[in-house]
């Protein structure tokens, strides 16, 4: 199971992590979140428990418990929602604000359809 661990300090490494959860059985894994740019702790992280039981052992007792100096969030891990990224993509969208193809502030289908004196191939 994997589980979800929030409002960690700072100062918290991933062994730090681990020993308190192998407490309650095995542990698979101790990914701490990291930000991209400064790489700097987030504040949460993930464990993975191989046996249900255990990891339910361990939300039980760990959710609210004090850990350096904070009170942990312990729960099963939700599945990661599906993300649009940046990057290219073929879609064409519209600027402005709000609204789709025609509503919203400004944007629009910047396509004229009478082709207004510009190429209608874009």
């Amino acid at each position: 199971m994997n589980i979800y661990v929030g409002n960690l300090p700072f100062s918290a490494s991933e062994d730090d992590v681990r020993q308190v959860f192998e407490a309650y059985g095995e542990v698979r894994s101790v990914t701490l979140i990291k930000d991209r740019e400064t790489g700097r702790m987030r504040g949460f992280g993930f464990v993975e428990m191989p046996d249900d039981g255990h990891a339910q052992d361990a939300i039980q007792a760990l959710n609210g418990k004090d850990f350096i100096g904070r009170d942990l969030v312990v729960n099963q891990a939700r599945p990661r929602e599906e993300r649009g990224g940046g990057g290219f993509s073929r879609e064409r969208r519209s600027g402005g604000y709000g609204g789709g193809r025609q509503g919203g502030y400004g944007g629009g289908d910047r396509r004229r359809k009478d082709g207004g004196g510009r190429r209608n191939d874009w």
